[in-house]
């Protein structure tokens, strides 16, 4: 968007544009959110950044009445593929508080010096301010949700100290810990128990805020995919939709649960966390995120969609459908390649097999008491728990030694080029199973499965329309959302006591080493 284009947005008060860009104010020294409900400021005194931690840097503090923090993230990091994109997951994980800007900038293959300069140039910040604001959104998140102690806060939000806290909320939002607090409209509001400073509550309860329009379905798909014992997904009689599950954050093991009032559209999402240390706390939030698709902006992407002739139809059917992300990116990668070639409920029945070769955890959560096998549990006892061909098997055991070895390393710093090189010469692995990786571990928005069963049928579903292409470039790059579309379709029409024994199948166009290795290498792309 241009400059002209961005200002329209805000005086039209565009809720969609909310944490996309951020508005700041010569006059005023303060940057708002697009929807501010202030008068529009007069376009001389206006400048656009793309972050608020460019906003920082150039000396405003944000509004007061906007609150410009408290909105869903850009949907850009994952639109984006160069550098700065790539940053921008892993700041948002967490990595700089946990291995420091070398860590990062190791991570994306750059000297910490070239990636300051690229990202100061791309976002008008560097790494540590980038980080800097990450924290203190989470910090605000924790001040109005909880009744958390302030040094707890501190911590959570991946603040070396409380007077470093106290000085970045300070600056960023004019006020005190203790009036960021206040700004939460009634206490009822916040969740959880003040509890002495060094630990963490017994739960949090947090907000998730998202662009409307948002599509339950989601919790639909993680439901057929749920693991017994690591993932359950529930629907309450007042409708509203529960998914909970147990995973390893950096500092430990956690459980959460998410939960979506159908009765009450538009209101956040509810993530519940359990068990968590608190310093794994933005690293939770940013996963949980990820994993529903909360930055993306459904309004852009329904209205591509809806102007393809064989999707408009189940676009007006269906609003704000989510592409699924990943809370662990080498399980889904097993996930993935234990899902070729079979259906959804047999990959579930061996999944589950799988499941005893991992840890078991203590769960607040009922129906949670089991971890997800780590690649080090794998490589040691997965051939225990596998069942299906032997050539399948021997993949995910390579798979699995590779990445407990540290031989493999992927994650949400890749992109699909790089994700490609280090995924296809693994044997087993095709140009579906890196697709499919790239839409959950990536948020990839432009993955079309063209080979994919589910998919096929789909386009039996759907409307024909003469003169547009086979691969759906008409609606790039929002190709993903495509094929949830088509999933989507698949399952109403096949559902599964009618489906074909062959169909509604996701699977790989390159089932072994030979047909991968043989395969010219243009031709390995989704």
């Amino acid at each position: 968007m241009d400059f002209w284009q961005r200002y329209r947005a805000i005086d039209a008060r565009d809720t969609r544009f909310d944490g996309q860009f951020f508005t700041a104010v010569s006059s005023t020294g303060i940057y708002c959110r697009p929807s501010c409900p202030a008068r529009t400021p007069k376009a001389e005194n206006v400048t656009f950044y793309e972050t608020s931690a460019a906003a920082h840097e150039a000396g405003y503090r944000a509004c007061k009445r906007c609150l410009p923090e408290a909105v869903p993230g850009t949907p850009a990091w994952n639109l984006r593929s160069d550098i700065a994109g790539r940053a921008m997951r892993l700041i948002n994980d967490g990595v700089i508080t946990r291995e420091g800007v070398d860590g990062l900038a190791h991570r994306l293959g750059y000297s910490a010096r070239q990636l300051n300069r690229i990202l100061s140039n791309e976002l008008g910040a560097g790494p540590i301010s980038l980080a800097r604001a990450s924290r203190a959104q989470t910090a605000r998140t924790l001040l109005v949700s909880t009744d958390m102690l302030l040094a707890d806060v501190a911590f959570a939000s991946g603040f070396n100290s409380v007077r470093q806290f106290n000085d970045t909320i300070g600056e960023v939002f004019a006020m005190t810990p203790t009036a960021v607090r206040a700004t939460a409209a009634k206490s009822s509001q916040r969740r959880g128990t003040a509890v002495p400073s060094g630990m963490a509550p017994a739960a949090l309860t947090l907000n998730l805020p998202y662009r409307e329009p948002f599509d339950p379905g989601i919790f639909d798909f993680l439901a057929v995919r749920s693991i017994p014992g690591i993932e359950v997904a529930s629907t309450l009689p007042d409708g509203t939709r529960t998914y909970a599950r147990t995973l390893r954050l950096p500092r430990g093991s956690a459980s959460f649960s998410v939960a979506y009032q159908a009765a009450s559209p538009g209101k956040p999402l509810q993530l519940t966390a359990t068990a968590v240390d608190v310093h794994d706390l933005p690293t939770l939030l940013s996963r949980v995120r990820r994993l529903f698709d909360l930055d993306a902006d459904p309004q852009a992407i329904d209205s591509a969609l809806a102007a393809d002739p064989r999707l408009n139809a189940s676009v007006g059917a269906i609003r704000g459908i989510r592409v699924p992300g990943a809370v662990d990116p080498q399980e889904l990668l097993v996930r993935a390649m234990i899902g070729q070639q079979i259906t959804v409920a047999a990959a579930r029945t061996a999944l589950t097999q799988l499941s005893a070769a991992g840890s078991r955890m203590n769960s607040a959560t009922p129906g949670l008491e089991r971890l997800f096998p780590t690649a080090a549990e794998l490589a040691e006892n997965g051939r225990e728990f596998l069942r299906g061909p032997q050539r399948r098997i021997d993949s995910i055991m390579a798979a699995a030694e590779a990445m407990a070895t540290g031989e493999l390393e992927f994650g949400y710093g890749d992109d699909l080029e790089s994700l490609e090189r280090k995924l296809l010469p693994l044997p087993g692995v095709g140009p579906w199973t890196v697709g499919y990786a790239a839409m959950r571990v990536l948020g990839a928005p432009d993955v079309f499965l063209a080979n994919d069963a589910a998919v096929r049928n789909g386009l039996k579903v759907l409307p024909a329309a003469a003169g547009l292409a086979a691969d759906f470039s008409e609606v790039s790059p929002w190709r993903s959302y495509t094929t949830m579309h088509l999933w989507r379709a698949a399952a109403v029409k096949f559902p599964r006591s009618d489906r074909p024994k062959h169909e509604g199948r996701e699977r790989a166009t390159a089932p072994n080493t030979r047909d991968v290795r043989e395969r010219p290498a243009q031709a390995r792309g989704t």
